[in-house]
């Protein structure tokens, strides 16, 4: 009888010591509610606020930056904290403490709340008195402002180039890179997206809809969600500055279905370099054809794919045509440039719809070209790459994989630098990317000084820095790759020289190890787009030598250990490029 009654008095007593517990809680957090009031001083003027009564905007604290004078609609915080004011109009000169209800006795608090109170106000869209929003379209762009149009991920409006900077986009950004590809128009969407093309869009959308604020310019409007912000952009000067966008890409024979591989035509009897490029940049071609008096426009495919190109002989003389022009007179052979215009047939990039059951990494050490070799991939399988660290830079830029978590599995493959034998036996596969240990150092070394698209300068390489560099990285190398040979379970090993000779057939090999089918014309897309926006820029160190006899002879033993290591394996030995200089 005794132990039926046990359990339920222990119960009550656990219950009194909890209630007594959740109400000592209850009232020391209401006493600091009431000390922290007690602090706040709400100072009113004789005249005191009407409902609709605007507040003058907060004096701009030190370091800060300057909130514009333009009204701005307030939400409802608080009744008492706002004095049931619910719209800031502008900024009042006469008033240097900012808004009464800012005031505190506390400094600290009274500084917080002025910074929270200038990001509130520069987060917002400005709107007027009656409600129409008022937005800057253009800042310090020479472009003319079309309109917001609507546009779909599946069926872009503008169909050319495309861009990202998802910290830096400015409008005179996207349109300067849109002109120097020969676009005549610029869209900008969710604040980060420029989007180059040359047919103006027809699915005009509510000018309220574009509503997102350029993520490198604060008070300008780059587009919204599926909406572009259109601008017809400045076209870039004619002559030498002009004729520079247009690459020579050979003299190739053409097959005799041209019409059809090439399906835009000019013919013109003083037909022009410039003339034949600007037009097929206006159809957003990126190939165009010469053999005059006919000009083609087109991409590359099957059947014309570039890769063997003849000597200039089988192409006619070059010829002078006003005096600048070089055309071609040949039968069966026609000169290729490349136009200004990007070849768009691969942008497209997405998450995977489905979870991968297989992990594989894109290993590398670091400076061997994983980027690169990303940019390949997504652009060839149309699937975005993920990332075992983030790298704002590289997201930024597009590489929107960078933001998932790398187990996510929503990603082709994850990159990573690591080598221990833990870190390897968590994938399921791997590419495994090696480069020359020369010129991996000095890609890394320059990516540490400089970023991911500058040199390192001349005090970089005779400091101390630089031989240290090369002691603790140099044995890094080899050790990451006799690793992932050792504790990889299922291995491609790609070599950064191979991919860089023969493109197309060690991409296709990538791929299919990537279990992802695509078309040919998709990789001659890749093809044309190979380099993407991370080669660097800048004049090179001509004849400078950074590697001392002493690191060579290191560096060369490591070579020879890793060497062995693969053809011991049954892979491919190193090229003999990396063996003793």
């Amino acid at each position: 009888m005794a132990r039926s009654f046990f359990r339920p008095q222990k119960f009550l007593r656990r219950t009194q010591f909890l209630l007594f517990f959740l109400t000592a809680a209850y009232l020391m957090a209401g006493s600091l509610l009431l000390l922290q009031r007690s602090r706040v001083v709400l100072q009113q003027g004789s005249r005191g606020f009407s409902r609709n009564q605007g507040l003058p905007v907060a004096e701009t604290l030190p370091g800060e930056a300057n909130a514009e004078s333009r009204p701005v609609q307030m939400p409802r915080l608080t009744s008492k904290l706002l004095v049931n004011m619910h719209t800031v109009y502008g900024s009042n000169p006469d008033q240097k403490d900012g808004p009464r209800w800012l005031i505190s006795r506390n400094s600290e608090l009274r500084q917080l709340r002025r910074r929270w109170f200038l990001r509130f106000v520069n987060d917002q869209e400005p709107v007027l008195a009656s409600g129409a929003k008022t937005v800057k379209h253009a800042s310090k762009s020479k472009g003319t402002y079309i309109g917001c149009f609507g546009d779909d991920s599946r069926k872009r409006t503008l169909k050319g180039a495309v861009f990202y900077d998802l910290r830096k986009m400015t409008i005179s950004h996207c349109q300067e890179a849109c002109a120097e590809r020969a676009y005549k128009y610029a869209g900008l969407e969710y604040g980060a997206e420029c989007y180059c093309g040359n047919q103006l869009p027809v699915n005009i959308a509510k000018q309220e809809e574009c509503n997102n604020e350029c993520k490198g310019e604060k008070g300008t409007i780059c587009g919204g969600i599926n909406r572009l912000s259109v601008y017809q952009v400045e076209e870039s000067g004619a002559g030498p500055k002009r004729r520079q966008n247009i690459i020579y890409r050979g003299c190739f024979k053409v097959p005799e279905n041209l019409t059809n591989i090439l399906p835009a035509s000019l013919i013109h009897s003083n037909l022009t370099v410039e003339m034949c490029s600007e037009f097929c940049s206006k159809k957003e071609f990126p190939l165009a054809v010469i053999r005059r008096p006919q000009c083609h426009c087109g991409f590359a495919t099957i059947n014309f794919p570039l890769h063997n190109s003849s000597d200039r002989s089988f192409c006619s003389r070059l010829e002078n045509v006003s005096g600048t022009a070089e055309v071609s007179n040949a039968g069966d052979h026609g000169f290729v440039y490349q136009t200004p215009v990007q070849d768009t047939r691969c942008i497209d990039r997405n998450f995977l719809p489905t979870k991968s059951k297989a992990l594989v990494a894109l290993s590398s050490f670091p400076g061997a070209g994983n980027t690169w070799v990303r940019h390949l991939i997504e652009h060839a399988t149309g699937i975005y790459t993920g990332s075992y660290y983030f790298d704002g830079t590289l997201y930024n830029k597009g590489f929107k994989g960078e933001k998932d978590h790398w187990r996510s599995r929503r990603t082709i493959c994850v990159k990573t630098h690591e080598s221990g034998r833990k870190e390897i036996e968590m994938f399921d596969a791997a590419i495994l990317l090696i480069r020359n240990p020369y010129k991996s150092l000095v890609a890394e070394f320059n990516r540490k000084c400089a970023g991911h698209l500058g040199y390192a300068t001349d005090q970089n390489w005779k400091s101390k820095e630089w031989p240290d560099f090369v002691n603790s990285y140099a044995s890094w190398w080899a050790s990451h790759v006799l690793d992932w040979l050792k504790y990889g379970k299922h291995l491609l090993v790609v070599h950064y020289e191979d991919l860089e000779e023969a493109l197309l057939p060690k991409l296709r090999e990538m791929v299919e190890f990537l279990n992802i089918t695509v078309t040919y014309d998709r990789l001659l897309c890749v093809e044309n787009n190979r380099d993407g926006n991370f080669k660097r820029s800048g004049a090179k160190q001509k004849g400078f030598e950074p590697f001392t006899k002493e690191m060579k002879e290191g560096i060369d033993q490591f070579i020879v250990i890793v060497d062995k290591a693969l053809r011991e394996r049954n892979f491919t030995g190193l090229p003999k490029m990396y063996l003793r200089r």
